[in-house]
Formats: C-alpha cells, sequence, structure tokens
C-alpha cells in the first residue's frame, strides 16, 4: 500500500508561481510511474504530468509545457510539480498520483493511489 499527501496549493495571482510537492509513503518500487493530475469545478479529472520513480520518462501535458516542471526526490520520497507563469485557467485541485504497473500513461484509471490534492487558485 502506498499513501501519497499533497502540499503546496493557495492563491496566487496569475504570472506568479507555486511548487507542489506529494510525500509518498509505503513501499514504492523503481517501476512505478508517479503523476500530477488537476480538476477544475465541473469538469473532468485531466492529465498534468508524469515522472518515472526510477528517473528517466518524463511527460507533460501540452497545456503546461514549458510552465510547469516535475521532477522527483527519490531520498525524500517526493515528487514535485514547478508551476510558473500561472494563469487563471490553471486554478484547480492538484492530484498526486501512483502507477504501480509503470505503464506512464495520461490516463486516470491507470494509477492506483492517490492523494487527497491540494487546491491551486490563480486570480487574474
Amino acid at each position: 500500500q502506498v499513501q501519497l499527501v499533497e502540499s503546496g496549493g493557495g492563491l496566487v495571482q496569475a504570472g506568479d508561481s507555486l511548487r507542489l510537492s506529494c510525500a509518498a509513503s509505503g513501499r514504492l518500487f523503481s517501476n512505478y510511474v508517479m503523476a500530477w493530475f488537476r480538476q477544475a469545478p465541473g469538469k473532468e479529472r485531466e492529465f498534468v504530468a508524469s515522472i518515472a520513480w526510477s528517473g528517466g520518462t518524463i511527460d507533460h501535458a501540452d497545456a503546461v509545457k514549458g510552465r510547469f516542471i516535475i521532477s522527483r526526490d527519490n531520498a525524500k520520497n517526493t515528487v514535485n510539480l514547478q508551476m510558473n507563469s500561472l494563469k487563471p485557467e490553471d486554478t484547480a485541485v492538484y492530484y498526486c498520483a501512483a502507477d504501480r504497473h509503470g505503464i506512464a500513461s495520461t490516463l486516470r484509471r491507470h494509477y492506483d493511489y492517490w492523494g487527497q490534492g491540494t487546491q491551486v487558485t490563480v486570480s487574474s
């Protein structure tokens, strides 16, 4: 079993930056893929970025490419999302997720473990 706890959300203005962190506990294997998803009010949960726990494969959604960067710190068991040049449309609850099969998918159904989410609100 893996537990995920997100932190770092908040209220910022357009153009500002935020750094989200996901603390993972439990047994994580090198083939796990970690990801960030987000869900805005009235919308489906959507893929933001993913990274293999062992490093290597990294993916970002087109909507955040060039602005968001996913990274991991294996020593601290954390996955981070650096969000720069934030826009009002980035407002959402951001969720950390883990895929124990290492599929590196952008689809929600491939992820086995989820955190409780952290709210990010960007004002214009």
